[in-house]
């Protein structure tokens, strides 16, 4: 099979990937991160009377138009506790912020803009304005008013929208249930003692986060050995318990040892292709079983992360209806590039910030997949194009970012 670009092989994977349409409605406590699935209206209007937004006195402008007006004063009124009277003229109402504004006044002056005087009197030292420091009634939404539309992510911001709203609830669109699946002889789960022949498998974890930070829900199949009646077993648990994407690590490639893509072409599953032009994770594997998302990704550690990365994130993204984190960005490198073949390289690189604030990647001197350590301390991936020429240190390159810039 001939290898296929990475960009076409993302596309063939994410052009008929449709988002997930199935709908549930949780409490807003549950619903952080969660994107609409109906537009959420006002059930009530914002604020529901001129209110003060600040502390001092309700008063008529006219009765202070200028400085060293004596106004009376008649009244307290507070958050949630409003002055049931009028103001008539020369009279004016104590008031702290949030509190309803009473019949009869159109402004508000700040305390610091009065003196107290004798016998429950104020002067003003500062000239009154109509309107001065009341929030309308209305101003931020008026009841029936459609405020959050569908398609909208809930992060903090809009959650205290909706509860403002007077909405206990609302209509999300389920998680997509990505199933993560393990295989082969020579794995154990992290804790367990390894034979001589075995090694801790750690992939499924940080495939796992991957697809929890882009929305997705997480059903853990555990390690399978290479046994095409386990791997069966395990594969038909993901369909029974309806996941969207089925991700198996290691055992896609054609070896011997290596039954998982035989296991699902068995079961079913349409294979689109299986080798990409790419390093680490050439031995990729997309397909389809039913309406459930096939994605094998390599065994090698740091292979499966960057797979994971350029296929899986965007790919649970789509189905979420979220939008993919942007990775891209452009520095300057730090040491020689050597001039790559017909396959796309990823290099795992740290980077800094020269005097001018720009970026500066340098490439670590080791890049074997298996080497999961480096992998955690690098902060990007310095992406080399197929057949890209040598290229010297200060020139610019194309980074993906493993984590959010600092500084």
């Amino acid at each position: 099979m001939t290898l296929l670009s990475v960009s076409e092989a993302r596309s063939r994977l994410l052009d008929p990937a449709v988002p997930i349409g199935r709908t549930e409605v949780l409490d807003l406590r549950s619903a952080a991160g969660r994107v609409l699935a109906e537009d959420l209206a006002a059930r009530l209007t914002q604020p529901p009377f001129d209110a003060s937004a600040m502390d001092g006195y309700a008063l008529r402008s006219r009765d202070a138009a200028a400085p060293g007006a004596i106004l009376r004063v008649i009244g307290t009124a507070s958050a949630g506790h409003g002055f049931d009277g009028t103001i008539g003229e020369g009279e004016a109402v104590r008031i702290f912020t949030g509190a309803p504004v009473p019949a009869g006044a159109d402004a508000v002056l700040i305390q610091e803009d009065t003196e107290k005087l004798e016998d429950g009197r104020i002067c003003t030292t500062f000239a009154s304005i109509a309107g001065r420091h009341i929030r309308p009634r209305g101003q931020d939404f008026a009841e029936g008013e459609t405020v959050l539309s569908a398609g909208q992510s809930l992060d903090f911001a809009r959650l205290t929208l909706a509860a403002a709203l007077n909405h206990r609830e609302v209509v999300v669109y389920r998680r997509p249930l990505v199933a993560i699946l393990a295989t082969g002889d020579e794995l154990v789960r992290p804790g367990e003692h390894p034979g001589p022949d075995q090694i801790v498998g750690s992939n499924s974890f940080g495939v796992a986060a991957l697809a929890r930070e882009n929305g997705a829900d997480v059903l853990d199949l555990g390690i399978v050995p290479d046994d095409q009646a386990q791997i069966t077993a395990a594969v038909r648990k993901a369909q029974e318990a309806g996941a969207d994407v089925l991700v198996t690590l290691g055992g896609a490639s054609v070896g011997d040892h290596d039954l998982v893509q035989k296991t699902l072409v068995d079961a079913g599953m349409r294979l689109d292709f299986w080798k990409i032009a790419m390093r680490p994770g050439k031995p990729l594997m997309v397909g389809s079983l039913g309406d459930m998302h096939v994605l094998g990704l390599p065994g090698n550690p740091v292979s499966s992360m960057v797979c994971g990365l350029l296929f899986l994130e965007p790919l649970v993204c789509k189905l979420a209806r979220r939008v993919p984190r942007n990775r891209e960005a452009v520095a300057t490198t730090a040491n020689l590039l050597r001039a790559n073949d017909r396959r796309q390289d990823h290099l795992r690189a740290r980077l800094t910030r020269d005097d001018e604030g720009r970026l500066v990647a340098e490439a670590y001197e080791k890049q074997d997949s298996s080497m999961m350590k480096i992998f955690a301390n690098s902060d990007c991936l310095i992406v080399r194009p197929p057949h890209a020429p040598e290229l010297a240190p200060g020139s610019p390159c194309s980074v993906l970012l493993l984590r959010p810039l600092e500084g």
